[in-house]
């Protein structure tokens, strides 16, 4: 009977040491906020010509090693890292290491200095733990949220963390942690319009590439085996390849003068997109971009069909001022100088929305 009381006593001196020991180093969220700053990065990527391509977060997790997303980088030729609420950049070197399956990758970046995020055991994550996102969602830098797990899911043989804590396009690639400050995750996707649906790859997946680090590679070399499909998906978040526009079309504008421009815009995906956010690129006999058109299609898309874009706004119910008109008339309608000089253009589809 004592050994049993002893036994008893030391278990129970050992769960209320653990749970001491885990009040005392868990911490506030600002100092979680303050620390995670110092690691997390703006990922800018660009194509060839140096034009911007797309956007994301990522996080430092060694020496000149950023973790982010495959989707975030892929089918850059280059770009650069900038640590948040900073004017520091570094070049994107290359890539280390790569998991398509569970679209993580790890980029090698001319820096110095830098801090490491601490990486935590996804394992013992568990419903209704605080969790904290850190990332730039629509550029915003160092965006800091703030939520719970709310629960596992597993997908095939792997598993993905699904959080309350708000993700956007832009946070692809940032880092999810603990109340104690450890990655437990890497921001993936959000389904949209799904009620706060957010997930995020679990960070022992992390773990195990960065036992992989090699030598650099390209960029370019960047991309899915033909035919694979990540834990990401069709997600909507950033694919290049789901939406795209073609048939592109100028017509005379006799009411303004100059030339418009209309194409249509294809869905390509088996379920239904809306606001299309996309570049037009006019370039000019060299192959050098002269001009560019940043701009939104709000309409929903039904899967495996087009919608036109013309001089319009395509959402009747957006509040539409001076400010708008105006801008919606420079977007559309170009002058005859560039059209002149205009040999090809491309329409390239940063971000869309799958509608659920």
């Amino acid at each position: 009977m004592n050994n049993r009381k002893s036994s008893l006593g030391f278990a129970l001196l050992a769960i209320s040491l653990f749970y001491f020991a885990s009040a005392v180093i868990a911490q506030t969220p600002q100092q979680i906020a303050q620390k995670a700053f110092r690691s997390t990065v703006l990922l800018v990527m660009e194509d060839a010509k140096g034009q911007p391509l797309s956007f994301g977060s990522g996080f430092f997790v060694g020496h000149q090693q950023i973790a982010t997303n495959l989707h975030v980088v892929e089918g850059a030729a280059r770009g650069y890292a900038k640590l948040v609420s900073t004017e520091t950049k570094f070049n994107i070197e290359g890539y280390t290491a790569i998991d398509t399956q569970r679209d993580l990758i790890i980029l090698r970046v001319a820096a110095h200095g830098t801090q490491a995020m601490s990486l935590g055991n996804s394992n013992f994550t568990q419903v209704g733990e605080a969790v904290y996102a850190v990332g730039n969602p629509r550029g915003l830098e160092g965006t800091f949220s703030e939520g719970i797990i709310s629960s596992i899911r597993p997908v095939g043989n792997d598993k993905l963390i699904q959080i309350t804590a708000p993700l956007s396009p832009g946070s692809s690639g940032g880092p999810v942690l603990n109340r104690r400050g450890q990655v437990i995750g890497v921001s993936v996707f959000t389904i949209r319009d799904g009620q706060n649906l957010n997930f995020a790859i679990p960070s022992n997946y992390l773990k195990t590439l960065l036992t992989k680090v090699g030598y650099t590679r390209s960029l370019s070399q960047a991309k899915p085996a033909k035919g694979q499909r990540s834990l990401m998906g069709n997600s909507g978040n950033s694919s290049r390849t789901g939406v795209t526009g073609d048939k592109f079309a100028w017509t005379e504008d006799h009411l303004h003068g100059g030339k418009k421009f209309s194409f249509s815009m294809r869905n390509r995906l088996r379920e239904d997109v809306k606001n299309v956010h996309y570049y037009v690129i006019f370039y000019d006999a060299l192959g050098d971009p002269i001009d560019v058109i940043e701009t939104w299609f709000d309409s929903p898309i039904p899967a495996g069909l087009a919608k036109r874009v013309r001089n319009r706004n395509p959402n009747p119910y957006r509040k539409i001022d001076t400010e708008f008109l105006i801008y919606a008339y420079h977007a559309f309608s170009v002058q005859d100088d560039v059209y002149e000089l205009t040999e090809h253009l491309e329409i390239r589809v940063l971000d869309y929305e799958i509608v659920r």
